[in-house]
């Protein structure tokens, strides 16, 4: 299964072209609620900010332009982030035999799960615990804004700004945070979160190596991280992909075709993991982001 997409790979000045590519969207990939960083362009690209660069993505027919970029950054982060050595068309085979699973998938057909920077997942999805996307997004571009680094690219007229590293975050003052990024609450889990990993109290890297269930009980030491949030870290992070995330608009529709009555949220994500298996994480996001956008059990 685990085996790379079909597609050829043409490099251009400044770009990378990826022909005719299936199982590649965009908007299905920005837009489903597993990263933060990105904009809308208003010619329906996105450009997104990751691993210290800056990229606009675009769908042109069944091709994807990476700008700017060059063959040794899409091999080196690109190939990698985007998950291109998987093969999606197998996974939506195997999951598809589910005929729920099987038109959430045709609804979000262009999901790609991103491997994302540790650290910055940890933190988004502290500051994602009761709020809204927009809030998040506006949110992690201050602190970025604030406490990163400025990045050398002037794409579309925009300033960017790398994330900050823990080292970066562990001696900022809780008043002059929250005042900046307007985080309320979440900011003293935030910046106590970064203290302890800046410290080397609670080390990120081994993670990688740990079961799933390992993985929870090490994220959820950090302020802030609870079963919902570790899941989220482990599936966008540390490729545990039978990780099962359950947020409200999971919880519904898990409620809505499978349980048929108001459930504890533990055992949905105990049954989520128990009839998806190792596939739960790439059927937690088809089923997320069909339920979010049609407003299934609403």
């Amino acid at each position: 299964m685990i085996t790379i997409e079909k597609y050829k790979l043409v490099e251009e000045k400044d770009k990378i072209i990826l022909k005719d590519i299936d199982n590649f969207n965009p908007k299905d990939i920005f837009e489903c609620g597993q990263a933060f960083r990105w904009y809308k362009e208003k010619d329906n690209s996105y450009t997104t900010v990751a691993y210290g660069k800056v990229l606009n993505v675009k769908k042109e027919g069944r091709d994807v332009v990476l700008y700017p970029t060059d063959i040794n950054d899409f091999n080196n982060i690109w190939l990698h982030y985007f998950d291109l050595e998987r093969n999606y068309t197998a996974i939506k085979e195997a999951l598809s035999v589910d005929p729920i699973l099987e038109e959430a998938i045709e609804f979000g057909q262009g999901i790609r799960i991103l491997n994302q920077e540790p650290f910055e997942i940890v933190i988004s999805f502290i500051i994602s615990a009761n709020n809204q996307i927009p809030r998040i997004k506006k949110s992690i571009e201050s602190i970025a804004l604030n406490y990163g680094k400025r990045i050398d690219t002037n794409l579309n007229n925009r300033e960017y700004y790398s994330f900050p590293t823990p080292w970066e975050l562990e001696n900022v003052e809780l008043e002059e945070f929250n005042a900046l990024t307007k985080v309320g609450f979440r900011g003293e889990r935030v910046l106590a979160t970064s203290k302890i990993i800046a410290n080397k109290d609670l080390d990120l890297n081994p993670i990688f190596h740990m079961t799933r269930d390992e993985g929870k009980l090490e994220l959820m030491k950090l302020p802030g991280v609870g079963p919902k949030v570790s899941d989220c870290i482990l599936l966008f992070a540390f490729n545990k992909d039978e990780a099962f995330p359950v947020d409200v608009w999971v919880k519904r529709v898990m409620e809505h075709f499978y349980l048929k009555e108001d459930t504890n949220v533990k055992y949905i994500g105990e049954h989520g993991k128990r009839i998806f298996g190792e596939l739960a994480g790439f059927a937690q996001q088809y089923l997320f982001y069909y339920a979010r956008e049609t407003k299934i059990g609403r």
